[in-house]
């Protein structure tokens, strides 16, 4: 049986990989896609955008399996028997294929219908359904993905996950500007993402395969199959409800707007998403580390886990809105050009808002998974579908895609309440009320600089001097309420330690 001591220092680790590696091909991509745009032009790149946005709608195609086969995998692994592990993946691997294929199936058939309910331009159509083809083969192999790199996130080998994954991510976004430039075009990109894909899989089922030799053999966990579908079930129907709340605000802005407009939103949350990637990255590694730390002898070591990822969480979640915030404007400009530096930033300030909550809410989010209750989270998506749904329309209508911004940061702000609060109720966790109030305040000194870079509208000597102080500000802040004595004392030692050499 692995043992479960220093549970906090793997998550760590293995959340420091997960998200270099979510890090490096983002930072390749953001030196790609401005050569794309200028290739593909404002409406071809947000043809693409689209392209690659539709599959993430039927992204429950795999059945919830491959966060059942991370579950119930990583329960067999605690357990300390290989083979049913083995059989786990197995088992989740049949389930999403048998899944997944009637859906992309679906969509390949029928791409040139799912298109023509978009703006896109007339000359683009052709190119867009046969584009949206060549996505539905790589939805299947991004299934399979998820299921066969289980051996690596049970046993916290984030390094291994990591390097499969983001290796291959990085040749994509080379590849992609070339071969469009070489006359390929968006289909020419789609293809990439399945060359990518499919390189993925079988580096996965290797390093895999080098994990948990058992994994090659070809029987299946029957017993697993009921629970497995009652969870992959209930995240199905919680996930089909979670796509639409996570996506709907750009299917509206495209549809009551143009693609040119969803380009300018997708230029903003591209952006304002790199401050979830290191919480996002946390749930790979926090999901196994849960699912172990279930049992009644470890129910304390999971409460602790719990609220140092609260505290991690926000120690670095103000200086990150801070850094974004500051290099917004410059950054589209740059990046995009004129228009992208006109339009852009003020939908990403908003979005700023609501993933100050959000970032946090990845903790109870995945606390709730871990227990089994999916379920839960079904019924917590779909109350808030109807209501979210008419509010994106309403500012929408109004705002553009200011407004989708902001029904989008109003919906997880709710959303994460809800969660906060289920984690007590199902999963038996919390955080303090100190967490909760050091929170408050860290969240109330971001409003300062914020307010001052609205008002400038530009990144000057007021704004830098005031971000500069409030960083100082808070820094003692965290040192004198975040922190619990025992991490002060060893923070404290290990820079003695370091600088005493």
């Amino acid at each position: 049986v692995p043992p479960t001591a220093g549970m906090t220092t793997k998550v760590v680790k293995g959340s420091l990989w997960t998200f270099a590696g979510q890090m490096l091909p983002l930072g390749v991509s953001l030196i790609t896609s401005p050569i794309v745009i200028r290739l593909l032009g404002a409406e071809g790149y947000g043809v693409l955008i689209l392209v690659v946005l539709i599959p993430t709608y039927v992204s429950f195609a795999d059945f919830g399996m491959g966060m059942a086969s991370t579950k119930f995998g990583s329960e067999a692994y605690a357990s300390g028997s290989q083979e049913k592990e083995a059989r786990v993946v197995r088992t989740a691997a049949l389930i999403a294929l048998l899944t997944s294929l009637p859906v992309a199936t679906v969509i390949f058939f029928l791409s040139g219908t799912l298109i023509g309910w978009f703006n896109v331009p007339e000359r683009l159509f052709e190119e867009a359904s046969l584009s949206l083809k060549l996505a539905a083969v790589a939805l299947v192999l991004n299934v399979l993905c998820l299921i066969f790199n289980t051996p690596q996130l049970t046993r916290l080998r984030m390094d291994l996950n990591t390097l499969v994954n983001a290796g291959f991510r990085i040749l994509g976004a080379i590849a992609i500007p070339i071969v469009i430039y070489l006359g390929g075009g968006i289909a020419g990109a789609m293809l990439v993402l399945i060359v990518v894909s499919t390189l993925t899989l079988l580096g996965h089922i290797f390093v895999s395969g080098r994990l948990l030799r058992e994994l090659f053999q070809m029987s299946i966990e029957r017993a697993a199959i009921r629970p497995m579908l009652k969870f992959g079930g209930a995240l199905v129907v919680g996930g089909v409800a979670a796509i639409l709340l996570t996506n709907s605000e750009k299917l509206v802005l495209t549809k009551m707007t143009s693609v040119e407009n969803l380009a300018f939103y997708s230029a903003a949350t591209t952006l304002a998403g790199m401050i979830a990637m290191f919480s996002g990255s946390m749930i790979q590694s926090l999901l196994p580390a849960f699912a172990q730390l279930q049992s009644a002898e470890n129910r304390t070591a999971l409460t602790a886990l719990y609220s140092r990822g609260v505290r991690i969480n926000l120690i670095w979640l103000v200086p990150g809105l801070l850094a974004l915030a500051l290099i917004a404007k410059p950054f589209f400009t740059v990046w995009g050009g004129e228009a992208f530096g006109r339009e852009s930033p003020m939908p990403f300030y908003i979005l700023l808002f609501g993933l100050a909550f959000n970032v946090l809410a990845y903790l109870p989010l995945t606390a709730i998974m871990a227990s089994g209750r999916s379920d839960i989270l079904a019924k917590v998506y779909w109350i808030e579908l109807a209501p979210y749904i008419l509010l994106v329309a309403w500012l929408t209508s109004r705002f553009g895609a200011s407004g989708a911004a902001a029904a989008w940061s109003i919906r997880v702000v709710a959303d994460s309440a809800v969660l906060f609060w289920l984690a007590k109720k199902v999963g038996g966790v919390s955080f303090t009320r100190r967490a909760r109030q050091s929170f408050i305040s860290a969240f109330g000194l971001l409003l300062v600089p914020l307010a001052a870079i609205l008002y400038y509208r530009e990144l000057n000597f007021a704004v830098i001097i005031t971000t500069l102080v409030i960083t100082a500000v808070y820094a003692l802040v965290v040192w004198k309420v975040v922190l619990e004595t025992e991490e002060i004392t060893w923070l404290t030692n290990k820079l003695n330690a370091r600088f005493t050499r």
